[in-house]
C-alpha cells in the first residue's frame, strides 16, 4: 500500500525519513525511491529538495548533530581530560542509534550552521585549559576522528565474528591470531581503551608546554 502525503514536504522531513529507513536498510539501501515511498510522493518530488544523495546525507548528518546536540555538555575549563571524553563517548552513543550511522556522519558538509555555537562552547573549553585555538583544534579533530573511525569499524561487521575460528585459521601467526580478543571483543571497553591513550597522548603531544 502506498502512503498518501498529508504534509508539505520540506528537506526536514525527508532527512528524518531517510534517518528511520536507514536503520532497516542499511546506507547501501538507502535511495531517494525508498525514501519519495515512505513519504507517498513520487521519487522527482525530492529533487526540489536534493539535487542527488550526497546532498541528502549532508541533510541526514545535520539533523543527526540536531539530534545530539543537547546530550553532548560542553568541555568546562580546567576538566579538559573528562570534558572531551564525556562528549567523544556522546558522539559515538548518538552515531550507533542508526545503522551505518558514522559512515552517514563522516565526510558531510552541515547544511546550516547550527553547529557552531556547540563547538564554539568546546573549543573555548579547552582553550580555557590551557590549549591554544590552533592545538584545541587540533585536539578536538583527533578525539573526532578516532571516534568517527572507530565507530565506523564497530559498524562494518566486527560483531559476529568467530575468535576461535580466526584463531586457529591463524595458528601460524601467533600475534596475529592473539590480537583477535583485543580488536574483536569488548567494543565498549576497546573504545574507552583507545580513547583514553587518545586524550592521554594529546595531553602530551598537542597541550602547550606548561599548561
Amino acid at each position: 500500500m502506498v502512503k498518501v502525503a498529508t504534509t508539505r514536504l520540506d528537506r526536514t522531513l525527508v532527512a528524518r525519513s531517510a534517518l528511520r529507513l536507514l536503520n532497516e536498510v542499511g546506507l547501501e539501501g538507502l535511495t531517494l525511491r525508498a525514501i519519495a515511498a515512505d513519504l507517498g510522493v513520487k521519487a522527482p518530488a525530492l529533487y526540489w529538495h536534493f539535487k542527488d544523495k550526497q546532498a541528502l546525507l549532508d541533510e541526514m548528518a545535520t539533523e543527526m548533530f540536531r539530534r545530539m546536540a543537547a546530550d553532548l555538555p560542553a568541555i568546562a575549563a580546567p576538566d579538559w581530560r573528562d570534558g572531551l571524553t564525556t562528549v567523544m563517548r556522546g558522539l559515538r552513543g548518538h552515531l550507533l542509534r542508526y545503522r551505518d550511522g558514522a559512515k552517514v556522519y563522516s565526510g558531510t558538509h552541515f547544511t546550516d550552521t547550527g553547529y557552531a555555537a556547540t563547538m564554539d562552547a568546546h573549543l573555548r573549553g579547552l582553550t580555557g585549559s590551557g590549549f591554544t585555538p590552533r592545538t584545541a583544534a587540533r585536539a578536538w579533530f583527533t578525539a573526532y576522528s578516532y571516534t568517527i573511525g572507530y565507530v565506523i569499524e564497530e559498524q562494518s561487521g566486527m560483531e559476529g565474528i568467530d575468535l576461535a575460528a580466526r584463531a586457529e585459521r591463524l595458528a601460524a601467526y601467533p600475534l596475529a591470531a592473539g590480537a583477535g580478543e583485543e580488536i574483536f571483543g569488548n567494543h565498549e571497553a576497546g573504545f574507552e581503551s583507545g580513547l583514553a591513550a587518545v586524550v592521554a597522548g594529546i595531553a602530551l603531544t598537542v597541550l602547550p608546554s606548561g599548561a
